[in-house]
């Protein structure tokens, strides 16, 4: 039976004469996580998961995702009559390529332009052209039946002084307008909130999980102009915009403003983190300089304020994670646990450490079979005891104002299987792997990634995501252009070579459907090492500061290399985390991280 909200879809799709209809994920600044006002796809389909486009014809509905979420969204859209696309497997088509196959001729495509990137847009807007027909970007469809849709947020923003930013907006403004002398533009139009809200130092609570505020921003050769809810700003905000010429406008006025705008012959667009209404808004007459936003580059690029301050943060992180390990280690099968409580129980952790500000991304505590659902959310429905054995899987992050954390780790509850044990070593293996790797300067994330998959791959196994990504200050945890991956996601830019000062995750898994799920991620900053004739070497310096559960582990697999590595890490985690624990976690944080024999 179909999900009545596709039904309600489908009667305004037939008075509108719409043959195809496009629900992407995204908010108006092609956010990979988004406000609550925004999750319309969510509403209509049923599937939550952070990605995934659906798309809605007068007789079938697809929806389209990644491996990530293959398990999940096979569940969730169970009985709702919308068929799953498992983007990259086997006779799945492309989005664009089942859009030209089933459009008729003359026929119409429906999105709401704001919520599509511009780059997607135009590709949807060829296929309507090759079949002489028509688009309509000027109509939100769901909002068309959604009675009860939530409000855009209204959250005050916060100022972020230059003891945790290193940099202040004048300097980042400058570096900005030297680069686009570069390229010959006249003014630079943003639409992706992480660069906008670094540039200006701000901060909010607009978006769930990820600390920034909704706005856009032009920045011309002299000023600047942001678009932006005004009630939101406070006095430190505001002195802040008019020490840099930047002028505040309404939020939604940025398309009247940048349709009217004078005297500016090009302007620099990142077509992929623009919306399409939001492109098509600028002057036929003005030239598109289609190129990454520098300020991506930028601040992939961690500086030397910023490096501390997460270094900091990642203490804190520690503590908290160390004290929830010791928590669930010692209660577990004496008193009642589910995930939902063990989630919290971290949270509890967290929220004694000062600074700390809320989660960084949706909490994954997946125990047993839940744990193979790669980012498994556990909800009411969903929400299982935890019992003293098998394993658990929990990824989570925190935002404090020194930044933002990251980590994954696989604890064991009890008894495991031969099986789940050579498993857990392995991803372990894996994540050494990569973790000890040396490489020359130049190097991108899909050189260094076969160093974490060559213990899998070796055994026949992989895992259907990437194997890491760059971790933003305070901003979307998952950060381009840094990452670790096999193969090429043109739009993540992941082909940037890897910079000193970047922070990284390092999270390879595993995962058997109906069984359990293995996943260890540490963060690493990228360091330089030895410079000589063959050029600048690099290395990887772990900033995560939690130790594995050597309860999985088949030491007897480890070279020396991966002991004498792990040794080190748990030596220092004990140095940096032993200081903040009661005696008895201290005792305990001990017996766990002693030193291993190792074996040639």
């Amino acid at each position: 039976m179909e999900k009545a909200a596709l039904i309600e879809l489908r009667k305004v799709m037939n008075e509108k004469a719409v043959d195809v209809l496009i629900i992407p994920t995204d908010d108006y600044h092609q956010s990979e996580y988004v406000g609550e006002f925004f999750k319309a796809r969510a509403y209509v389909s049923g599937f939550t998961g952070s990605y995934g486009t659906l798309v809605v014809t007068p007789s079938d509905a697809f929806l389209w995702t990644d491996g990530r979420y293959f398990i999940q969204a096979q569940k969730q859209l169970e009985g709702t009559g919308i068929k799953l696309m498992e983007m990259g497997e086997k006779d799945v088509p492309e989005i664009e390529d089942y859009i030209a196959e089933v459009l008729p001729e003359g026929g119409l495509i429906a999105f709401d332009g704001r919520v599509m990137s511009f780059a997607e847009g135009k590709k949807f807007s060829e296929i309507a052209e090759d079949k002489k027909g028509k688009l309509m970007t000027d109509t939100d469809f769901p909002d068309l039946i959604w009675e009860d849709r939530p409000t855009l947020s209204k959250e005050k923003a916060f100022y972020l002084e230059e003891k945790y930013t290193g940099e202040l907006t004048g300097s980042k403004l400058e570096r900005i307008r030297n680069e686009m002398a570069k390229y010959g533009a006249d003014g630079h139009l943003i639409g992706s909130l992480d660069d906008t809200n670094w540039i200006l130092n701000i901060r909010g609570n607009d978006i769930r999980y990820s600390p920034m505020v909704l706005s856009y921003l032009y920045i011309g050769k002299d000023s600047a102009d942001v678009f932006i809810d005004g009630s939101k700003l406070n006095d430190e905000i505001r002195k802040n915009l008019e020490e840099n010429n930047i002028e505040v406008h309404p939020y939604d006025s940025v398309y009247e403003f940048i349709s009217k705008i004078k005297g500016v012959k090009s302007i620099l667009i990142n077509p992929g983190k623009m919306n399409f209404s939001l492109v098509n808004s600028i002057p036929r007459s003005v030239e598109l300089i289609e190129r990454v936003n520098p300020s991506t580059f930028f601040k992939a690029v961690k500086n030397e304020t910023e490096i501390e301050n997460i270094k900091k943060a990642h203490i804190k992180d520690g503590v908290a994670w160390v004290k929830y390990m010791y928590w669930t280690k010692n209660n577990i099968g004496s008193i009642p646990m589910t995930e939902i409580s063990s989630e919290n129980k971290l949270e509890e952790f967290r929220k004694e450490q000062p600074g700390y500000l809320w989660p960084s991304f949706a909490p994954i505590c997946g125990y047993g079979p839940h744990g193979a659902i790669v980012h498994y959310e556990s909800t009411e429905e969903s929400d299982v005891p935890l019992e003293a054995k098998g394993l658990l899987l929990s990824d989570t992050g925190a935002n404090y104002y020194e930044g933002s954390t990251d980590i994954t780790r696989t604890l064991v509850l009890g008894e495991i299987s031969e099986e789940a044990r050579f498993h857990f070593t392995l991803i372990l293996k894996s994540n050494l792997a990569l973790s000890m790797g040396k490489f020359i300067k130049g190097a991108s994330g899909f050189t260094l990634d076969m160093l974490a998959r060559k213990p899998l791959w070796d055994n026949n196994l992989n895992f259907n995501h990437g194997t890491g990504h760059g971790v933003g200050y305070l901003l979307n945890i998952h950060e381009g252009p840094s990452g670790f991956r096999y193969k090429i996601v043109p739009t993540k830019n992941e082909d940037y070579p890897i910079e000193a000062g970047m922070i990284i995750t390092v999270e390879p898994g595993i995962y058997i459907e109906n069984q359990y799920g293995i996943r260890l991620e540490n963060e690493v900053l990228v360091k330089n090492g030895v410079r000589n004739e063959y050029g600048q070497f690099m290395y990887f310096e772990p900033v995560t500061l939690v130790p594995f559960d050597m309860e999985g582990v088949d030491t007897s697999l480890l070279t020396s290399e991966e002991t004498e590595y792990l040794n080190t890490y748990h030596r220092r985690v004990f140095d940096m985390i032993s200081l903040y624990l009661e005696e008895d976690e201290k005792l305990w944080l001990g017996k766990i991280t002693a030193p291993l024999g190792g074996k040639n």
